[in-house]
């Protein structure tokens, strides 16, 4: 089962950093693997939120997401509903100081039969790459 999971902290009080995460249209700033991305201007459990990422060759995977929890300054968690793999993910917020935040991101998805063998690889890569671009969010919000 590909699976990634990492904690780093965010020199920003944890209302700026809850509301970086937690608003869409951010992501295009910080995930270069999205095109687009639309969702409702307040989340909440239950919220979809349509968004297209890159692909094999470039070409656009529909990967819209639900909100499966939300919990302001604590918590938001997501599960993909559209597109090949379907991983679910998770932000939890934790205050490491006045002006400081600990974020940890996790991200896992389940796959099966031959979608674990041809897809398996790419997916665990994939998630890598979100990984790494918490070092992009983390320099934005800090630059914010």
């Amino acid at each position: 089962m590909p699976s990634a999971r990492r904690t780093i902290v965010i020199e920003r009080p944890i209302e700026a950093v809850f509301a970086f995460f937690t608003t869409p249209s951010n992501d295009l700033r910080w995930r270069p693997h999205v095109r687009e991305i639309d969702g409702p201007a307040q989340l909440s459990t239950g919220a979809r939120i349509h968004q297209v990422v890159a692909g094999p060759g470039g070409r656009g995977i529909p990967a819209d997401i639900e909100v499966t929890e939300y919990a302001p300054s604590t918590a938001y968690a997501f599960r993909v509903v559209a597109g090949p793999a379907r991983p679910q993910g998770a932000y939890a917020f934790t205050s490491a100081g006045p002006d400081a935040t600990e974020v940890t991101f996790s991200l896992s998805a389940e796959l099966g039969g031959l979608k674990k063998l041809v897809m398996g690889a790419p997916v665990q890569k994939s998630m890598d790459g979100e990984m790494a671009s918490l070092d992009t969010a983390k320099r934005l919000i800090e630059s914010g």
